[in-house]
């Protein structure tokens, strides 16, 4: 017998046609969400293709996101100057929630915990970056997301 290979954390989650699902799902949702929309009101078309995208990566697929879109420094700069509210950031992190639900994700308990925590984490970064005094952007990678590991603060 083979040894057994535990698939990515984007494999788990149905492959990168289920992150756009949950994007479309997601950005529709907060189109018209009144917390969120503000934020959102001169969004491009294409964002939830970009923001699936980016997960993917996060979770383990092609650096797809890296080579078409500039990788970290170009999502980190996306939220400069945005002035995220605590509010705005646990409303994001609920209506995602919600909309992992809606297009079927995989409820497992580990798929979800470390889902959930990539989530915590990126939305806080982004609070970090869209405040007063955000970090300077320097050539980090895109963090990578597996099973029982997180990547370290790269700031």
């Amino acid at each position: 017998m083979g040894e057994q290979v535990t698939p990515s954390i984007v494999a788990w989650a149905g492959g990168p046609e289920a992150l756009e699902r949950l994007t479309e799902a997601f950005y529709g949702h907060v189109a018209a969400d009144e917390v969120l929309a503000p934020l959102f009101a001169q969004m491009d078309a294409r964002h939830p293709r970009f923001v699936a995208m980016w997960l993917a990566e996060v979770f383990g697929g092609p650096a797809e996101y890296t080579a078409r879109r500039g990788g970290h420094p170009h999502m980190a700069r996306q939220h400069l100057g945005r002035g995220i509210t605590e509010r705005q950031r646990r409303r994001w992190v609920e209506l995602l929630m919600d909309s992992a639900d809606e297009v079927g994700l995989p409820s497992d308990p580990e798929f979800r915990a470390v889902f959930a925590y990539y989530v915590e984490w990126g939305t806080r970064m982004a609070l970090v970056y869209s405040g007063e005094d955000p970090p300077e952007i320097g050539p980090a990678e895109v963090p990578r997301w597996g099973w029982n590991q997180t990547p370290p603060w790269q700031g």
